[in-house]
This record gives C-alpha cells, structure tokens and sequence, in this order.
C-alpha cells in the first residue's frame, strides 16, 4: 500500500470465535490495523505499548485491530487456539482489540506487509496515512526516543498530515505457507 491508498476490507475470524470487518470500527477517527503475532519477540515487546496506545487515544475515537498472518503449520505457536489464549491473557476482548485471524494470508498480501509488527494508520476517511514502526526501540519502552505511530496518531486525530509518513518497520518476517 501507498500513503493516500484506501484500506483494504476483509472479513476475518476473531479470538473470540466471531468475524470482524473493519466496518465495526466506522466510527474511529483513526484506526490502526497491524500485522502481529503470537511468537515474534518483535510483537511480544509491543503488545503492552500497543494496549496502552488503545487507553490513551480510546475516547478520542482511536481503535486498533490486529491480525495475525503467519502460517500456523509452520509456526505453531501461531495457531488460531493460541491467539485465543493470548487474547485471553491480555484481556484484549475487554478493551475492543480484535485479534483476528488471516488464516490464507491474503490480508497481509494485499496490504503488502512484511513483518510483525507492522502498522498501517487510517484517517477518518480510511486513508493510509502512516505506515511502518511503533517506536524506536523494541526491547525496552523506557528507552525509546522516537514515537512514530503515537505522533501519526495524534496527527490524524487532528486532522493534520503526519509528518513521518513512513518509518521502516523492524520485527520478525511474517512466515508465510
């Protein structure tokens, strides 16, 4: 995808055994869609940053969905069952992040995503206007300097164009079948 490109609809299983459209989130002002897994370290370091990213901006009608990608054969940590225990554990049903499932890879394929995680930032008028990073450092919070997708968030709530529109991802390689 290219910035100004228009996302992409799909209709995928969620954890909590329900399909999802991001037409349940046509409501947000921005919505983020990134592409995440249950055995990437890259994913595990941002899962909490990624809740607390949903708190903060939640009443400014900002929303999150994640999707999963990799092929569960060869990675079975990433298997449908384990995205419900992980959704589970961080309680993601209660704050309205989906995570759902892309079980033939087509999503990731048409949104042309590499790794997990990538993000892919949409405006109210569901214009990617962000793409890449969440931040500058994975390992540790307290050492980031950079906050890429927090500032494009806060940039399309307010209805103005990010400045960074693209920062290289960096995290694991989605596995594909």
């Amino acid at each position: 995808m290219e910035i100004g490109d228009k996302f992409i609809e799909f209709n995928l299983n969620g954890a909590d055994d329900k399909n999802h459209s991001v037409y349940e989130y046509a409501d947000k002002y921005a919505l983020c869609i990134v592409f995440t897994t249950n055995s990437c370290e890259y994913s595990k370091a941002y899962g909490q940053r990624l809740i607390k990213l949903l708190n903060k901006y939640e009443d400014d009608s900002f929303g999150i969905i994640g999707i999963n990608s990799n092929d569960a054969e060869k990675s079975p940590e990433d298997s449908f069952e384990n995205m419900k225990i992980i959704s589970a554990k961080l309680g993601l049903e209660k704050i309205n992040f989906m995570y759902l499932h892309d079980e033939d890879q087509s999503i990731a394929k048409a949104y042309g995503a590499q790794t997990n995680p990538e993000v892919f930032l949409f405006n109210s008028k569901r214009e990617l206007v962000y793409h890449g990073a969440i931040d500058d450092n994975w390992k540790s919070s307290h050492l980031v300097t950079r906050i890429y997708l927090e500032d494009a968030i806060e940039y399309c709530l307010d209805g103005l164009e990010v400045d960074f529109p693209e920062m290289s991802a960096e995290g694991c390689p989605i596995i594909w079948k």
